[in-house]
């Protein structure tokens, strides 16, 4: 009900602040609201050549193109004229996110289909891992754990080894390996919920651990930072994983208070401080090596970890030949069949994915986003905070709605202010730190069909906020 009403009250306010400005002559066009593309030119006005300053109009008739940029303020956007059969298109800055229609064609084009494959082939290994016993095999062993995090999860349900191979994923940074993983875990979850349209605890105790983003190795910030040549791409991973395993300690306190958990068990307990051991000794290895060891370190970590999953599973497999036969199928056929299980799952969350993406697309195409951006910005420099971190503000508001959108404002940040510099670090942390919380939402409920999703945004976004006060925090003590 809450992400109903929240998409309902980002449409329809975009779409009349887009046709209030059209008519108050605040836009020229709203052709980019419905077309445009990302990074195209915006068309701010027409005119006969006739109307123009002599000094542009002999520009204009002087040159083969008919085209001319004019830079009026090196701090403002280029303003280029383009000489048409009858008139002049006059156009300034660039759009920062397509438009509402090809943002319908991009959901499918750029992450439907590539959802649909990594689904297919990782539902297929998942299938494997069902009929070889090797998940039967993982809740036995995890349960003692997870049934302290998830009480209402019985020891030895497939949920277990779903949200295990979730977390790790997520962990090392492997998204396209995460979705799917995450995916299975919410519908085997969805077996054990009495009430299907409602969100169960144990789902969203789920999806809130997932909110943190806990991660290990940021792969893809180190990787955006070394493109534009940070001295040391990876200084912001350890800031990373601090900021991220508050988040997720936040999210498990939370909601732990919440669902009445006791979260001071003696076994949670050795875990929680057997990971903190565990990446303290990791980061005190890559913090030991040089700049040019630390980025093959970090680069292929995580790729190896992903290879040697599957040659787990596939090894296993193999060696558990006699199960598949039992059931009577063998390897390959119960690969397939999980990945066509997987395929109607990409299906099923398309509607979901696509009425998110277009609405945002609406909401930054509109300018709303900018006032809204640039109002924080105001009222929290007005109280002290510094510039260099209100600079960092648009990556952090983005992030839970679109995790494209705020990578171009980090990206843009390391433009800007240079990869080094304080802004374009918090930036960094802002954007590895957190979910994008309702794509997330949108998406894992979608799936089950879930509609009353309870406190399950709430917790999110307020995991989100911890998460933002701990990265200002955190870079402050590191830069």
């Amino acid at each position: 009900m809450v992400l109903s009403r929240f998409w309902l009250v980002i449409f329809i306010s975009s779409l009349c602040f887009v046709l209030i400005g059209l008519f108050n002559n605040q836009s020229y066009t709203i052709d980019h609201v419905l077309n445009g593309k990302k990074d195209d030119p915006f068309l701010i006005g027409e005119s006969y050549v006739k109307n123009l300053s002599p000094v542009i109009r002999d520009s204009l008739k002087s040159t083969e193109s008919g085209t001319i940029i004019i830079n009026f303020n090196t701090k403002d956007a280029d303003t280029t004229y383009v000489m048409g059969p009858m008139s002049v298109r006059i156009f300034s800055g660039i759009q920062k996110t397509d438009g509402l229609l090809p943002t319908a064609k991009n959901s499918l084009v750029d992450i439907i289909l590539p959802l649909l494959a990594y689904l297919a082939f990782f539902a297929g290994l998942m299938q494997l891992l069902i009929d070889s016993g090797a998940s039967e095999g993982m809740a036995r062993r995890l349960s003692p754990f997870f049934v302290k995090v998830f009480p209402s999860v019985p020891k030895d349900h497939p949920s277990i080894s779903y949200m295990t191979l979730n977390f790790a994923a997520n962990f090392l940074g492997l998204d396209s390996a995460a979705t799917p993983f995450g995916l299975k875990a919410m519908e085997s979850l969805q077996e054990l919920n009495p009430q299907k349209e409602r969100a169960s605890d144990a789902q969203i105790m789920f999806l809130c651990l997932h909110a943190a983003g806990l991660t290990l190795i940021p792969t893809s910030i180190i990787g955006y930072r070394a493109a534009e040549h940070a001295a040391n791409p990876a200084d912001v991973m350890l800031p990373c994983i601090i900021t991220s395993f508050i988040g997720t300690i936040a999210a498990l306190i939370i909601v732990g208070l919440r669902q009445r958990i006791n979260l001071l068990s003696g076994l949670l307990l050795v875990v929680i401080f057997t990971i903190v051991g565990a990446m303290t000794g990791l980061l005190w290895y890559i913090n030991s090596l040089d700049f040019i060891g630390k980025n093959l370190f970090t680069g292929n970590f995580s790729g190896i970890l992903l290879l040697g999953i599957i040659l787990l599973i596939l090894g296993y497999a193999f060696y558990k030949e006699k199960k598949f036969v039992e059931k009577q199928t063998n390897i390959f056929d119960s690969f397939v069949l999980g990945a066509r299980n997987g395929m109607n799952t990409a299906v099923t969350v398309f509607p979901y994915i696509l009425g998110m993406l277009v609405a945002i697309s609406l909401f930054r195409n509109s300018g709303l986003f900018e006032i809204l951006s640039h109002g924080l910005t105001w009222c929290f420099s007005n109280i002290g905070v510094p510039k260099p971190i209100t600079e960092s503000f648009p990556v952090a508001l983005l992030r839970p709605f679109s995790s494209g959108g705020s990578r171009g404002f980090m990206i843009d940040a390391m433009r800007v202010y240079g990869p080094d510099s304080f802004t374009a670090r918090l930036s960094c942390i802002f954007q590895c730190s957190a979910e994008t919380t309702f794509y997330v939402v949108a998406v894992y409920f979608g799936s089950i069909k879930v509609q009353n999703t309870r406190y399950t945004l709430s917790t999110m976004l307020l995991v989100d906020f911890i998460c933002v006060i701990a990265a200002i925090f955190v870079a402050l003590w590191f830069f």
